[in-house]
């Protein structure tokens, strides 16, 4: 890992992911890219053309303001010792999010969230959706602020069917930069129930060829399969779960269609997506 991408609106959760994300960098040797984004009403300013003379001076003052609060978002003091860059733009957050992690190579996107907070939201909703959706680098959505982030024992939730076996390779890469334990977790409810046997067999399946290091096979009852992914994540003391997710449906559909679009939302713990 070479560089995160960390948007920032300068809410209480940004600063929560801003933390993991210096957490990560300097694990990682990794630099990070600081981006906000400001959407500003249409005919206010060109967004080709922003620094010239022809914009009004009001989004002059709003594009110094957001500099002046990158200055001071700079000064916290988790940021010591990691090599970072700021960025302000002229864009719709969803759209900039994804053309600046492309633009400069980012191997993950950290970016904090609300929850279902209605009017409030910044980065949530269809915006995190969006991006999780559709982003081609692991985004991790942070929704709380934890004292002591750490990333040792991950929860990789999966139906396990084997067309998703395409980004399971980039998971074990990811655990292995923390030399982490792969907790392999398949939920089964009343309605797609399936024997222990036929479960396991499908993640066993599932896994050869792969060298996974440290793991443990887990298959848990639960009354559906969000409440099952957060109540075992709670059972083992985790620190990050995983899940796979498809750029046309999001995060429904790959779980026999009983998941929930929103887990990144309900979980308090860090919630990681890697697009099949």
């Amino acid at each position: 890992m070479k560089s995160i991408l960390v948007p920032v609106d300068f809410s209480i959760q940004a600063e929560y992911a801003a933390k993991a994300a210096s957490i990560i960098a300097k694990q990682t040797n990794s630099k990070l890219y600081l981006l906000h984004m400001l959407e500003l009403p249409s005919g206010v300013i060109d967004p080709a053309s922003y620094s010239s003379s022809n914009n009004s001076p009001t989004s002059l003052l709003f594009l110094k303001r957001a500099y002046e609060k990158f200055e001071e978002f700079k000064k916290l003091p988790f940021f010591k010792g990691v090599e970072m860059e700021d960025s302000v733009q002229f864009h719709k957050a969803y759209d900039g999010i994804i053309d600046e992690s492309v633009k400069q190579e980012c191997d993950l996107i950290v970016m904090g969230s609300k929850g279902t907070s209605g009017l409030e939201e910044m980065l949530v909703g269809s915006n995190t959706e969006k991006i999780v959706r559709n982003s081609k680098i692991p985004v991790l959505v942070i929704k709380e602020k934890i004292t002591n982030f750490k990333i040792e024992n991950i929860v990789f939730a999966s139906n396990f069917k084997l067309e998703n076996r395409k980004a399971f390779q980039r998971i074990l890469d990811f655990t292995l930069l923390f030399n982490a334990k792969l907790h392999l977790l398949k939920i089964n409810t009343i309605h797609n129930f399936e024997t222990t046997k036929d479960s396991s067999d499908a993640i066993r399946n599932f896994i050869n060829d792969f060298d996974l290091g440290d793991f443990t096979l887990n298959i848990y009852n639960d009354i559906s399969i969000e409440s099952g992914i957060l109540n075992f994540s709670k059972v083992i003391d985790a620190d990050i779960i995983v899940l796979n997710t498809s750029g046309r449906r999001g995060l429904s559909h790959l779980f026999n269609g009983s998941i929930s679009e929103d887990l990144t939302n309900h979980a308090k713990l860090p919630v990681a997506t890697f697009k099949l």
